[in-house]
């Protein structure tokens, strides 16, 4: 297995994994599934500041179809944490793995290279807002060195039900 920065040609292998996680579970507070176009413009978006990379595993019967006809079997992203010029060390870190390929060691290696990426891009710190209820990220995060910042109570509605979020937060070590 290998990580790649993301390329535009990857937007049905992501939206594979994603849209399911917005259609049938709590794991992200998006709504509506992405269409092609939207995750391309998404990707675009990603390819300079805020990086998304991808894992790869040619060998796995999991994942779809990325740019260079290898299998995507996860993706993870940093993105802007907060507008406000003093924020702009500080970036939001999301994780998606392609659900037959979970347990096999994908969220880790993307989080270890997307802590590397962002340490490489001049970041200082990472901040991860996970649905209370989602103990597989929380573990991952906790794994990867994330520690529990805050929680914010029923801040998010979907499928019926009030959603709290934990906040992880990463700094990275000055040398």
């Amino acid at each position: 297995m290998r990580t790649r920065l993301v390329e535009i040609d990857d937007a049905a292998a992501l939206m594979a994994i994603y849209n399911p996680e917005v259609l049938e579970t709590t794991n992200t507070f998006d709504l509506v599934a992405r269409s092609l176009d939207e995750q391309r413009r998404w990707i675009v978006e990603h390819q300079s500041s805020h990086p998304c990379i991808v894992a790869v595993n040619d060998e796995d019967e999991a994942g779809d179809q990325g740019a260079r006809g290898d299998r995507i079997v996860g993706f993870a992203v940093i993105s802007p944490f907060r507008s406000r010029p003093a924020y702009a060390s500080t970036v939001e870190n999301s994780v998606y793995v392609h659900r037959d390929a979970r347990g096999r060691g994908v969220g880790e290696l993307l989080m270890r290279e997307l802590i590397t990426t962002a340490k490489d891009s001049g970041y200082h710190a990472l901040i991860a807002r996970i649905v209370g209820e989602n103990g597989g990220s929380i573990r991952l995060h906790e794994k990867v060195g994330f520690t529990l910042v805050g929680t914010e109570i029923e801040v998010g509605r979907k499928h019926n039900q009030w959603l709290d979020v934990v906040e992880y937060q990463y700094v990275v070590p000055r040398h």
